[in-house]
């Protein structure tokens, strides 16, 4: 299945995967059909790559079955960022401060 990645403009190592028909050339149509609350929480698309996934092949962050699958079943995948990577309490770097 080939598939059309983008990142998310509200929030770091976020990423949507949407179906991809490979003779379709505009990447728009395809998030037309996201739903519009996913949509706004998301925020703006931009585009990333275009990749063919099958069974076998390796992702870095998820299961490439949960991703084919919930692209069969909703139409898209959204990949969340990794959690503990960034801690909301700690103190900013001393240059970093009111910036």
């Amino acid at each position: 299945m080939h598939c059309d990645i983008y990142r998310s403009s509200k929030k770091d190592e976020m990423y949507l995967y949407v179906p991809r028909d490979p003779s379709q050339e505009k990447h728009e149509d395809a998030l037309s059909l996201i739903p519009e609350a996913m949509r706004q929480a998301f925020g703006r698309a931009t585009f990333v790559m275009q990749l063919e996934l099958h069974e076998q092949r390796k992702l870095a962050r998820v299961n490439v079955l949960h991703v084919l699958d919930s692209l069969q079943t909703r139409g898209y995948f959204i990949q969340m960022p990794p959690e503990g990577l960034i801690n909301p309490n700690a103190v900013a770097p001393e240059g970093l401060r009111g910036a």
